[in-house]
């Protein structure tokens, strides 16, 4: 059981370490790929991202607790 949770946390480790770096710090997504926006707020593509970065950021912290809690 140990080796299932420790693949799953480096699984979603890669996973989350994706979606940070898809996100530009400066501009939205749309800007990275040479659109130009005047909008301030999160919009499509970017605001789902950011969403599947907080949710995996979620399950990583859970997981990590599961983790430790079964040594």
């Amino acid at each position: 059981m140990g080796i299932i949770f420790g693949i799953a946390q480096i699984v979603i480790s890669i996973i989350l370490l994706g979606l940070i770096l898809i996100q530009n710090q400066g501009g939205g997504l749309g800007e990275a790929f040479g659109q130009s926006t005047l909008y301030s707020s999160k919009r499509g593509m970017e605001k789902f991202i950011f969403l599947l970065t907080i949710i995996f950021a979620f399950l990583f912290i859970i997981l990590s607790l599961v983790v430790f809690l079964n040594q």
